[in-house]
């Protein structure tokens, strides 16, 4: 559990400031779970410049209740959790004061979405918690207030999870759940797994990720693990400690995410997909005659590809397809062996290029055409998709051919150019896998497509 906090303080020289409001939102990594926020009698003046910035006067804390009095709450509602604020030096620093004041040893791990913010989210023109979710897209709520603050930094802890490629929040996260010697029951684990769509993480008890996978039904699929019996299964059922997961709501980021952080983070019961799953490629090639061939032949990184495959056979099931749909010769494109006219000739779908009754040029031309339409090169375009709520949806971005990477957005927001997408997107790594898992999930899926 993260506790995620923000406080106002009276200002004044440092070690004598106190709490004037403080906000806690406990968040498992996908909701907040819990809250408390109320304002703090601070027994001491505010100072003015801080009454003229948060708006807290001295006599409206007059009946809040002092610190001693909401202090046995802030200990229930932080307990077994890590502290996450923005600038989080200073305000575990104050609580932890207000505490010793108290003869209290507040202690809790932190982390400080100040210096994350820096870490993933690098080049931005200020790392303020205002400016800086402002240029994220990130709404916020009465600024210089503590719940405004800390639901501000709910959401850009939910941001920075998500960009956390090498999963290092999240294994912090489990290190300090884990409770050493207490080996889990699968049962419990897939218990608090969600039946949706998502990325899920498997850890053993050194909090290090041994499996990367994506399921539509990331409880059912976790299931599958836990009850297989293949060599795999039995060696992850013995290490597994704890399972974490990012719910995607689309499935294009959820394969998008695995296929990257797999390569990122090599675990090590994903060792086949750490290389290239799309071992077979339709590659055009002009015959004796200059008609344009397609064939599906095995991948070969010297060779221009116009998309990938993971077996033969979903290679020529596609080429049948977009041969029919193309009106392109079944014989040309190693479909049918014959000297004579290709099938689809024979029942009017081919126009004669198999017995040169076609010109070169004009078959070509259609060939040129399924290329154009099956690639993104050179284009720029955004793919909408589902997200995590029906409050929300997802985008993928395409700059020019290349994969920039995905964000989500509230639908009160309207997506209108390039330049406001690339202050939300999660930066990704543009490869041949990817562009191949763009260009299949949209063969596949009826998919909203907006172009640039």
């Amino acid at each position: 559990m993260y506790a995620i906090l923000d406080i106002e303080t009276t200002g004044g020289q440092y070690n004598e400031e106190g709490i004037t409001e403080i906000a806690i939102y406990k968040f498992d990594g996908h909701n907040v779970v819990d809250q408390f926020i109320s304002l703090v009698n601070p027994e001491i003046p505010i100072q003015p410049f801080v009454v003229k910035l948060t708006g807290i006067n001295n006599s409206m804390l007059r009946s809040a209740p002092k610190f001693f009095e909401v202090a046995k709450r802030i200990i229930e509602i932080t307990e077994d959790s890590i502290i996450v604020a923005h600038n989080a030096s200073f305000d575990y620093r104050v609580i932890r004061m207000e505490f010793n004041r108290l003869g209290y040893d507040f202690t809790r791990p932190t982390i400080d979405t100040v210096e994350l913010s820096k870490k993933l989210i690098p080049d931005q023109r200020s790392y303020s918690l205002g400016k800086l979710v402002r240029g994220l897209g990130i709404p916020i709520a009465d600024r210089h207030r503590a719940s405004g603050d800390a639901m501000a930094t709910v959401k850009l802890f939910k941001l920075l999870l998500s960009k956390d490629k090498e999963k290092e929040i999240v294994k912090g996260f489990v290190k300090t759940e884990l409770k050493s010697g207490m080996s889990p029951k699968l049962l419990d684990i897939v218990e608090n797994l969600p039946s949706k769509t998502g990325i899920y993480y498997i850890h053993n008890e050194k909090g290090d990720v041994i499996y990367i996978g994506k399921s539509k039904n990331i409880k059912k699929r976790v299931n599958q693990h836990f009850t297989g019996t293949s060599s795999k299964s039995k060696k992850i059922q013995r290490e597994v400690y704890a399972v974490t997961f990012e719910e995607t709501g689309s499935e294009l980021i959820a394969l998008l995410k695995e296929s990257e952080e797999i390569k990122i983070n090599k675990p090590i019961y994903n060792r086949a997909q750490r290389r290239t799953i799309f071992q077979w490629a339709l590659y055009t090639e002009k015959n004796e005659k200059g008609y344009l061939a397609l064939k599906v032949q095995k991948a070969d990184g010297r060779k221009k590809e116009i998309t990938s495959f993971g077996t033969q056979q979903e290679g020529r099931t596609f080429l049948f397809k977009i041969t029919e749909k193309y009106h392109l010769c079944q014989k040309i494109n190693g479909l049918y062996d014959t000297k004579k006219s290709c099938f689809q000739y024979d029942i009017k779908q081919c126009y004669g290029a198999c017995i040169d009754k076609e010109k070169p040029e004009e078959y070509n031309q259609r060939v040129q055409t399924f290329i154009a339409e099956s690639s993104f090169e050179n284009n720029t375009m955004v793919i909408i998709d589902k997200g995590r709520s029906v409050e929300e949806k997802s985008a993928v971005l395409i700059e020019n051919g290349i994969y920039k990477g995905y964000c989500f957005y509230d639908l009160n927001h309207q997506i209108i150019n390039v330049d406001i997408l690339k202050n939300l997107i999660s930066p990704m790594q543009h490869n041949r896998d990817i562009k191949t898992i763009i260009q299949s999930f949209i063969r596949k899926n009826k998919v909203k497509i907006i172009r640039f």
